[in-house]
């Protein structure tokens, strides 16, 4: 391991010269081969490849139904609609997550409250969510953060008490199970994300997982615009008339997403292992690094590694999380930071009055965390230059 030398963001030679993304998709000839034929189809949207990956979809999460939409944000919307989530409800949200989380409530009128996390995984807390119910509570979004799934039992057995819906925001965790059952099959409602840094892509897209068919309807309903057919069902009809029965979105997925998040989808259960095997290689060569500890992970779970998250030990470094960052950077490796807690975004800050100190585990975490670069096209090599750049550094910045 070459851990030595001076940085490169203070002139020395980096790592690597290409730079190294924290996340990035993985597309090859079969995937160009299913959209191909698809664009060599009658239909581009609303048509056979939406069905076929919606039940492909619905296998792999172990339910009956699965609806596709145009992205993650559109799933959790779609969530809120379908159960009726609307003004003077609140849903519940974890601080540690992206935005879209607790934005889809607030779509729909209601009031996001937020919730603290383990100060070890970053979860969210089960005691935070019991102690922030109310009468007014409608939701609980339960984040499987960096795809880890959270105590989900726990979760669901304080919603139940008080009649609580839990949507599954699953967007890291495809791919991954908790206590032997699939991630997407636990919540009432589980959302996903086929975004290009996720597990499987479709370019962009979304899904909700359910066994529910009265709410998958309506979520199909809700992605047309509240309309209760679409244009391929007129047409097997052989009739042009519909209606608008409630206010829906655009938020349709296209035949040619889908058979991009079709042929993904096969590769799932390798790269999720590829994965697995990247971060076995980070938790052995970070094990004797005193500045940095990995995020724990329970023996109930098995992790899907959408982020690779540790936490730097400023009290053991002269600089603080910026200055490690932007050194990392200068070596060519493309670390990120996920996230800024969503109550000290401006918006919540001015709109529902949210400030510093309302969740302090969080907003302690979020001082010293990076995600490092994990994702299964990642070659040996790069795992070798994230593991060097990250000695490297750390060793020049210790105290």
């Amino acid at each position: 391991m070459s851990a030595g030398g001076r940085l490169a963001v203070e002139g020395g030679r980096p790592v690597r010269t290409t730079p190294l993304p924290y996340g990035h998709q993985w597309v090859d000839d079969d995937d160009v081969a299913a959209v191909a034929a698809v664009l060599r189809s009658e239909w581009l949207t609303t048509g056979p490849a939406v069905e076929q990956f919606e039940r492909a979809l619905a296998a792999a999460c172990g339910t009956r139904h699965a609806v596709a939409v145009c992205n993650g944000t559109a799933a959790l919307h779609a969530a809120m609609f379908a159960l009726g989530v609307g003004p003077g409800d609140e849903v519940l949200v974890p601080a540690m997550t992206f935005a879209a989380s607790a934005n889809c409530a607030v779509f729909q009128g209601a009031h996001p409250v937020f919730c603290d996390v383990e100060d070890d995984t970053l979860l969210v807390d089960p005691d935070q969510v019991a102690a922030r119910l109310t009468e007014r509570t409608r939701a609980v979004v339960a984040v499987d953060y960096a795809g880890q799934p959270c105590r989900w039992d726990e979760i669901l057995e304080v919603a139940a008490r008080r009649g609580v819906a839990v949507v599954g925001d699953v967007c890291h965790a495809l791919g991954g199970s908790y206590r032997g059952r699939p991630v997407g099959c636990l919540g009432r409602l589980n959302t996903h994300s086929f975004h290009p840094v996720k597990h499987v892509t479709c370019g962009e897209g979304g899904a909700v997982t359910t066994d529910d068919a009265a709410l998958a309807e309506r979520m199909r309903m809700f992605r047309n615009h509240g309309i209760t057919t679409d244009f391929r069902q007129r047409e097997k009809l052989g009739g042009w008339f519909y209606e608008m029965v409630e206010l829906g979105w655009n938020y349709r997925i296209s035949d040619i997403q889908c058979a991009l998040g079709a042929s993904q989808l096969r590769k799932l259960p390798a790269w999720v292992a590829r994965r697995r095997a990247i971060a076995a290689r980070y938790d052995a060569a970070f094990a004797d690094l005193p500045a940095l500890r990995p995020l724990a992970v329970r023996d109930d779970v098995s992790h899907a590694y959408h982020l690779y998250v540790v936490r730097l030990e400023l009290d053991r470094l002269r600089v603080g999380r910026a200055e490690v960052f932007a050194a990392l950077r200068a070596e060519g490796i493309g670390v990120n930071v996920h996230y800024i807690p969503v109550h000290l975004h401006p918006y919540y800050r001015r709109t529902f009055g949210t400030r510093g100190g309302d969740c302090p585990v969080a907003e302690a975490a979020y001082e010293r965390i990076l995600s490092l670069p994990i994702f299964p096209a990642m070659s040996d090599a790069d795992v070798r230059d994230v593991i060097d750049a990250v000695h490297k550094v750390l060793k020049a910045y210790a105290r």
